[in-house]
């Protein structure tokens, strides 16, 4: 009884916590809030809930449950930065520009795939404007080094330990990192001195009204 007792108040609480927030909670809130005593013994019950068809789960997602008969609307991103729009920026290393947390954002759930790692990153400067990306808007990125010819990277320069927003082209012994606005010069690159970061797939901006 104390078993179905304590997964009742574990389903209760991912109720309420995605009522009232719009995002599912973390292993370790649940744990907290309700006094679980480790971190295994919440697994166990969310394993037993899925098992139920009572939740889903994406063990690999940050924040990724959802309960059955109510709409996850968000799922918290890591933003770990800021990327240049223009020309490419320093970044503190090739190891750790893209794996250190800052802070996280809130996406709305129906702008990510299903199943994909995702990350953020704070645009600096203008040279992607005409494909709607400005300065101070937050990119949403899958984490992978996959890219198809015309979609918008965050591209890893390794001679300069820099990195840069830009779309992607192959061309013959060369790579072309294209800007999106007329009044800039696409950077050329060597193949093998470029790595794919991750590739855009949302664009988040906080509207703000002139006074």
């Amino acid at each position: 009884m104390k078993v179905y007792t304590t997964r009742w108040r574990v389903l209760e609480f991912i109720r309420n916590f995605v009522e009232e927030k719009g995002y599912a909670p973390t292993r370790t809130e649940i744990q907290k809030a309700l006094g679980i005593s480790s971190g295994s013994v919440v697994a166990y019950h969310l394993e037993a809930l899925a098992e139920e068809g009572l939740i889903t789960r994406e063990p690999e997602v940050a924040r990724g449950i959802e309960v059955s008969g109510i709409g996850k609307r968000a799922r918290a991103v890591p933003l770990l930065g800021t990327i240049a729009a223009g020309e490419p920026i320093p970044v503190p290393t090739e190891e750790t520009w893209h794996t250190v947390v800052q802070e996280t954002v809130e996406v709305p759930a129906k702008m990510l795939p299903r199943g994909i790692q995702a990350y953020a990153l704070r645009v600096k400067g203008t040279s992607m404007i005409d494909a709607f990306v400005d300065d101070g808007d937050i990119v949403v990125l899958e984490a992978t080094s996959a890219a198809d010819n015309g979609e918008m990277v965050a591209a890893w320069l390794m001679d300069r330990k820099e990195a840069t927003l830009k779309k992607l082209y192959r061309e013959p012994k060369r790579i072309r990192l294209q800007p999106a606005n007329p009044s800039m010069n696409p950077i050329y690159v060597d193949p093998n001195n470029v790595q794919v970061q991750g590739r855009v797939i949302a664009v988040l901006r906080k509207y703000e009204l002139e006074k």
